[in-house]
């Protein structure tokens, strides 16, 4: 389901109080009725308007873990032949050259590729061979 369509639907409870009290207020003549459809229009404008501040919260596909580390860079910790260890940031993780047969020298900028379970698949870095 796409993200705008999610949040408008996380969105239609609060209308739909804001409706019925809009409703409630124009019949018992506390408000004009021109009152409540702009105070409807209102709190529709104001979800829309806060949508791009809202957005990531209402993504469903949020990488973590070994998942979020696809696209960093790290420091070869020891000769990658295939397998050995990465660092990034301040994490060691287990990783296995990409390429079969290259072997990546310690000290080797990475760029982790993809991960498969808690192993990291890296080739050099692009323009550190």
């Amino acid at each position: 389901m796409p993200t705008l369509l999610r949040y408008l639907f996380f969105q239609i409870p609060g209308w739909a109080v804001g409706a019925v009290l809009a409703l409630g207020l124009v019949h018992w003549d506390v408000i004009p009725s021109w009152v409540a459809v702009l105070g409807f229009f209102g709190l529709v404008l104001k979800d829309l308007a806060f949508y791009p501040l809202l957005r990531s919260a209402y993504e469903t596909h949020v990488r973590s873990g070994s998942e979020a580390l696809v696209g960093k860079k790290g420091i070869a910790q020891g000769d990658l032949a295939p397998e050995g260890y990465i660092r990034i940031n301040l994490e060691l993780w287990r990783a296995i050259a990409d390429s079969t047969g290259e072997i990546i020298a310690s000290g080797t900028e990475v760029e982790v590729m993809r991960a498969e379970g808690m192993t990291l698949i890296v080739r050099a870095a692009p323009g550190r061979r």
